[in-house]
Formats: C-alpha cells, sequence, structure tokens
C-alpha cells in the first residue's frame, strides 16, 4: 500500500516537471510586442576618456517593429577642443546587441551625420542590430534646419544627431534555433525519464530484496519421515 502510494506520488512529480517543461517553452521566446520600447544604453569615448553606459530615455529608444526617425542629444565629452572626433556605441535591446563604435562629431565630413540603425526580429524577437553613420539626406535637413545650424555652431552644445529606426521582419521559422529548442527539450526530456526509471527500478530492486531476505528467513519445510 505504502510502496504503490510512494510510486503514484512520483509519477505525480514526473507529470508536473513534464507541464512545467511544456509551459515555460512558449515564454521563453516572448520578449517585445509591437509598439514596446526597446530598451538602449550608449557610451562615448573622446581621445582616452570614456562614458560608463548611460541609458537613453525612451522618447529616444527604438519602438518594436516601428520605423521612425528621432533626435538624440550628444552631451560635450570631457576635454572636447574639436581637434579630434568623438565616436559614441550602443547596447540595444533587453539582449544587449552592442553597436560598434560610431564616429559622429569631426568625422572628416562636410555633411551632417545620421545614424542609420537597422534592427531585425521575427514575431516577439529581436534578433540582430546594426549601425553605420550616414550623411544625413537633404530632406532631411529641410525638415530640421536647426539641427545642423547648432551642429557646426561650436558652442552649441549638446549636439543632436539624428537616428533612423528601421525594422525587418525575418521568417518565424527558424530551422537553426527549432533544432536547438527541440534538441534542448529532448535532453530535459529525457534527464527527467531518466530520473524517473531509476527512481522506479530502484523501488523494484528494493521490493525484490525485501521478498527475497523475508523468503530466506522463513524457517525450512520437510516431508516427515515415516518409520
Amino acid at each position: 500500500m505504502a510502496r504503490n502510494w510512494r510510486m503514484a506520488t512520483n509519477e505525480r512529480r514526473i507529470m508536473s516537471l513534464l507541464l512545467l517543461l511544456l509551459l515555460s517553452l512558449p515564454s521563453i521566446s516572448l520578449a517585445y510586442r509591437p509598439g514596446d520600447i526597446v530598451p538602449m544604453s550608449k557610451m562615448g569615448q573622446y581621445h582616452n576618456s570614456r562614458t560608463v553606459w548611460q541609458d537613453v530615455i525612451g522618447k529616444h529608444c527604438p519602438i518594436f517593429a516601428v520605423n521612425r526617425e528621432v533626435l538624440i542629444p550628444i552631451a560635450m565629452p570631457t576635454g572636447f577642443t574639436g581637434a579630434d572626433p568623438y565616436k559614441i556605441s550602443f547596447q540595444v535591446g533587453k539582449e544587449k546587441f552592442l553597436v560598434p563604435w560610431l564616429f559622429v562629431i569631426n568625422r572628416k565630413s562636410p555633411e551632417v551625420p545620421m545614424i542609420d540603425m537597422h534592427l531585425r526580429y521575427s514575431g516577439n524577437d529581436l534578433h540582430g542590430v546594426t549601425a553605420k553613420v550616414v550623411d544625413m539626406p537633404h530632406h532631411y535637413v529641410e525638415i530640421h534646419p536647426d539641427v545642423p545650424k547648432h551642429f557646426w555652431d561650436p558652442k552649441s552644445w549638446p549636439k543632436h544627431v539624428l537616428i533612423r529606426y528601421t525594422w525587418e521582419e525575418q521568417s518565424e521559422i527558424d530551422v537553426a534555433s527549432g533544432f536547438y529548442v527541440l534538441f534542448g527539450s529532448g535532453l530535459m526530456l529525457s534527464f527527467i525519464l531518466s530520473i524517473y526509471i531509476l527512481q522506479s527500478s530502484r523501488d523494484k530492486l528494493s521490493r525484490f530484496l525485501q521478498e527475497t531476505v523475508a523468503e530466506s528467513s522463513m524457517p525450512g519445510g520437510g516431508v516427515a519421515k515415516v518409520e
């Protein structure tokens, strides 16, 4: 009776673990919804002086699956003389995709810079970020006439740099990712089943030993000798 109760308890534990595993798989891929703010931080460097990572406020961050342009302020670097370029880097998303250094001030170009950031996603997941500095198109200059004026004024700080966020939706069918998920799920299921099999084998072995000991301890019987 007690042995059957233990086996039933073990089976319930195994079923609970399997249920938790199945419920956790969909939640792993859920990261963003359309319209969510994608967190971003930035770091600047001038000469050998580098800032710490600083969070970018929400109105300047990417919006998930939304193409848009924003003006991001660039504070005056410590010790800035205007003789050398100033560069910035970004970390994008909860996944912290790293955007390498981008030269934005004194980059040896007569045009106002613009950061062109390209973000790839599928479903609710952000898959990657790339960015480059390009010359601001003239139609943007017409829309934002104050940007070039303040950008070229050495006494006007902070500078404002236009960032264009462009989103690219990729196919949700990712064979490699699907394989890894299935492989990981298979390993987890195998581990859980192994525990169950070992537990069942231990119960059977224990029962077998108990029965064997019980039989060996019974007094031996025999046939009465008739004289």
